[in-house]
């Protein structure tokens, strides 16, 4: 994830091959010269397992030979926990060789013959191959007795078996329970990144597309799922049945899913006649139809709106009770989590709603960015996950503007900022070619800051232009791989005549407004903008000095916890240089001005004089901004005066720069809590929310460090400055999205700072909740709250624990476990820990979010902490190294530490790991998230304990 450019594994010249017959196009990195290297030097490559050389030692494999087609057969036994299978793959070869190389993981290969096109002619028998294994690389080797000729199709089958795997890759097992208490098994498949190899052996590489047929057996009583429509089914002797499915459009081996379960389902249909069907297990049947009228919704719109019919008959979307992250986009068969698709409405809150609207939108944006256009490599992951993040925003602003998404976007935005801020961050196109390191590549990075630089890209070019460029490239790439520039070159040239222009943009001249003019003489492309944006890591800080009606502007790379004072302030400061698309409003003008600031300074003059500037109109911008002289002194005043005058993302933006801006030493505190005054006065939730997060971010250090006085004076000062607002709350869901979630944060607030009324209030409808045995229904936004309030006593914990074993939602086991981790008994949080490791009660695939949730527990910081070292090895049992639970276990249970002796514990703890040969990416964020928290404490608790004395 350094830079873009991809390391050559050979310094020889690389050719690119197109073949027309078959509408492929691979750039050749490995040709025969390959082959002459193993031939003289066979020294220089690795040991397959039975000790003969292996003739191939680079990570990526050779394109000497490419899939054109999979012909897939899977029989998975759900009593004995295996499977059987057998694949034929036709291949093209480009260049003569006496090797393939695949992917295989964990699979007992059986047998493997080979036929020409004229031993399949004259149906003659294939010649069986002599395989070899090199499992440090996930790779076996086909050895060819004669030399394969360029130019011509072979066919490769091969008869392997495997168990079905115990994690969430893979072909794997999941369970569940019914209501009558019996447990049930499923299989079901997860191959992104790489795990199509743990299913079948592939050319397990995003570039190799190729078309799958599929073929699966199973028993009557099972139900089997494909990419694919169902073309047939066959009754075989023993009661089995074999599902023959369509075969599919080309696409990567990561996208290929097929699923045995016992699951019901609803359906509809699209305008465009799609099949959309919803499945989960049959006792939550129930939760399923607002997910079909969501899908049906989010499809019609990525149709109209791609201007691209979605290519495939149906689209299946499966709740899977065992499942690793949100969901996954396989081509029509995309699965999820259970809590991101099922929504039931008595226990599910209007934020539960939002993210599974938000999570069937991010799929379904997938089956075309990724699926119908797919990154070329690894490196630019962020094609995929940035653009199916970015289409979350449009999409359900559109679909259902009552969810108020908008401002959850913004959130979203800050959100990264927090990472990509430390030195220890990459750039978006980023090298990946171990599997740990593809894994890691699925961060915050990669969808958050993908979709806000798109978010900021298209303000700067104007919508129309944008989705003009985003449709040009979707139908250009289609069926075919794509990387970072193919991408801005679409945004480039797709002009009409009447609206194009020398200067690598092109407007609509019906949105042209007169400032967008001036970006266009200034004859700026977008390659060139971008790249400063995709090839280096961090974010930009942009200095603003007022004087009079001139503006003097710096950049400056954004650190978080490095001050400019600091030694290596300096040093990581070099050769970082943006395109920054700023804009601004004056006190003057509620006109918005632009300009691209490509240099380190640059000075703008202002057309009448004014009291104040705001940069980063809405935010849309990915940067920050400082205001030196008296310029935060002057939107202060602004605040405290009208703070309608400035426009509401705009009064965010400022609360968010401005304790950014005191974590890099920029700003002082007690300036960035004087701001936050206004909010008495304010009318915005959003804004409102975001200053109480900050303030009780500030509690929550003070209480973790157990520093009482400014602990105690810091819930004084916000239970009377928020008093009047949390008074006028209500236990009930009603109003706006907005008005809930309000509700809800500011009602968790009180009753976590033990607020006597709140306290009373969740106490009495726990206990009317006990009293009905579970029946009542108590309003969802309150629900977590009475929960956790309920928790506090042995008998309310212990009810509640009973509950989570038998309830059928999802949303309300989340609420139920988030409140049991809330206990003030240590004894209790290892009972929870011991029952997330045993993977029974509390499903394993959610042990990291329970690890994380105790360690935000004062009372069990230390306890999730010291399990997490005397565990590891059991832990990286349950997870791969690099997946996004081992990350969050590390990050989830060490980066709220904020000592100096916690520092060394951590470092010397992950020195041990990297000693046994575990390095992850998460380890180096972790130090320095410690080390920026310490500073911040030394330099900022005397403030806070000061302006604390004064406020109250």
């Amino acid at each position: 994830m350094a830079n873009s450019r991809r390391k050559l594994i050979f310094n020889i010249s690389i050719g690119f091959y197109c073949s027309a017959v078959i509408q492929i196009c691979i750039c050749s990195q490995f040709t025969s010269s390959s082959i002459d290297q193993f031939n003289k030097d066979r020294g220089a490559f690795p040991v397959a397992i039975n000790g003969e050389i292996f003739p191939w030692h680079e990570l990526r494999l050779p394109t000497m030979v490419i899939p054109l087609h999979y012909d897939l057969f899977v029989h998975p036994n759900l009593t004995s926990l295996d499977f059987v299978a057998s694949e034929k793959i036709e291949v093209l070869v480009r260049d003569a060789t006496r090797f393939i190389i695949l992917h295989s993981k964990d699979l007992e290969i059986m047998n493997v013959t080979l036929q020409s096109e004229e031993d399949l002619r004259y149906r003659r028998p294939g010649r069986k191959l002599t395989v070899l294994s090199y499992p440090a690389h996930e790779q076996i080797a086909l050895l060819i007795p004669e030399k394969l000729m360029a130019d011509l199709r072979y066919s490769v089958a091969i008869d392997f078996r495997a168990k079905l795997a115990d994690g969430f890759e893979g072909f794997y097992k999941s369970t569940y329970r019914t209501l009558g208490g019996e447990t049930r098994t499923i299989a079901v498949t997860d191959f992104e990144p790489t795990q199509a190899r743990m299913a079948f052996p592939c050319f397990d590489e995003p570039l190799f597309k190729a078309n799958f047929s599929i073929k699966i057996r199973r028993e009557s009583r099972h139900i089997a799922l494909s990419n694919m429509p169902k073309v047939k089914t066959i009754e075989l002797e023993g009661g089995l049945l074999e599902d023959h499915f369509e075969t599919t459009v080309k696409m990567s081996t990561y996208l290929v899913a097929y699923i045995v379960c016992d699951f019901n389902s609803v359906s509809g249909t699209a305008s465009s006649g799609v099949k959309v069907s919803i499945h989960a297990a049959p006792d939550k049947w129930s939760q399923t139809h607002y997910a079909l009228e969501a899908s049906l919704k989010l499809l019609d719109f990525y149709e109209n709106y791609f201007d691209i019919h979605y290519p495939l008959a149906k689209l299946d979307l499966v709740a899977i009770p065992d499942f690793e992250s949100g969901a996954m986009e396989n081509w029509g068969l995309v699965t999820y989590r259970e809590t991101s698709l099922l929504f039931d409405p008595k226990t599910s809150s209007t934020s539960d709603k939002l993210w599974v609207t938000r999570v069937i939108a991010h799929e379904l944006a997938h089956q075309w960015f990724g699926n119908l256009v797919t990154m070329e490599w690894w490196n630019d992951i962020w094609l995929n996950e940035g653009f199916a993040t970015y289409m979350e925003l449009i999409s359900v602003n559109v679909t259902y503007p009552e969810l108020q998404f908008d401002d959850d976007f913004l959130d979203m935005c800050f959100e990264v900022i927090k990472r990509d801020s430390l030195n220890s961050s990459h750039p978006l196109s980023n090298q990946a070619e171990t599997s740990t390191h593809i894994k890691e590549m699925f961060d915050a990075v990669s969808y958050k800051k993908g979709a806000c630089i798109l978010n900021m890209l298209k303000d700067f070019l104007s919508e129309e232009k944008f989705k003009k460029g985003i449709i040009h490239y979707l139908k250009k790439f289609s069926y075919r791989n794509a990387k970072n520039d193919d991408l801005w070159s679409s945004l480039s040239d797709d002009c009409l005549e009447s609206d194009s222009t020398s200067g690598g943009f092109c407007y609509s001249d019906s949105k042209t407004a007169s400032n967008t003019l001036t970006f266009l003489r200034e004859n700026v492309k977008v390659k060139q903008m971008m790249a400063t944006w995709t090839l280096q890591k961090g974010i930009p800080l942009v200095v603003v000095n007022q004087e009079g009606r001139s503006l003097r502007l710096q950049q400056e790379r954004f650190l978080n916890g490095v001050f400019k004072e600091d030694p290596e302030w300096g040093a990581l400061q070099e050769r970082y240089l943006w395109h920054i698309p700023v804009t601004y409003s004056t006190s003057s003008s509620n006109a918005i001005h632009r300009h691209i600031l490509k240099s380190k300074t640059d000075t703008l003059d202002l057309p009448e004089k004014t009291s104040w500037v705001k940069f980063n109109v809405d935010s849309n911008g990915y940067y920050i901004v400082h205001y030196e002289g008296r310029g935060w002194d002057q939107l202060i005043t602004q605040l405290n005066q009208n703070h309608t005058f400035l426009r509401p993302k705009d009064r965010i933006s400022l609360i968010h720069d401005a304790f950014q801006l005191v974590s890099a030493g920029r700003l002082t505190l007690d300036k960035a809590l004087d701001l936050t005054r206004y909010l008495q006065h304010e009318t915005s939730i959003p804004a409102l929310l975001k200053g109480l997060e900050y303030l009780e971010l500030f509690y929550h250090i003070t209480e973790r460090r157990n520093v009482s006085d400014v602990t105690e004076n810091l819930k004084h000062y916000l239970l009377q400055y928020f008093k009047p607002v949390i008074d006028m709350q209500s236990w009930c869901d009603e109003g706006s999205v907005w008005d809930r979630r309000l509700r809800a944060a500011l009602l968790k607030l009180a009753c976590y700072l033990n607020h006597a009324p709140c306290i009373q209030k969740a106490t009495e409808l726990f206990s009317q909740w006990m009293e009905s045995s579970g029946k009542l229904n108590i309003p969802t936004d309150v629900l977590k709250i009475v929960y956790s309030v309920g928790a506090q006593t042995t008998a309310g914990w212990n009810y509640l624990l009973e509950q989570y074993k038998l309830s059928l939602s999802g949303a309300e086991k989340n609420k139920i476990l988030y409140a049991l981790s809330t206990s003030k008994h240590q004894e209790k949080l290892m009972k929870l820990i011991e029952l997330g490791m045993e993977g029974k009660v509390i499903k394993t695939q959610d042990l990291a979010p329970l690890l994380h949730a105790i360690a935000r527990n004062p009372k069990g910081q230390q306890l999730a902490w010291n399990f997490v070292k005397e565990n590891w090895i059991h832990l990286l049992k349950k997870f791969e190294l690099g997946s996004f639970p081992i990350r969050m276990i590390i990050s989830g249970t060490t980066s709220h530490f904020s000592s100096k002796d916690e520092l060394q514990e951590v470092k010397l703890f992950f020195e041990s790991l990297k000693a046994q040969g575990s390095h992850l990416e998460i380890f180096q964020i972790v130090l320095e998230t410690i080390s920026k928290n310490i500073k911040w404490l030394e330099k900022n608790l005397p403030i806070l304990r000061n302006w604390l004395l004064i406020s109250i």
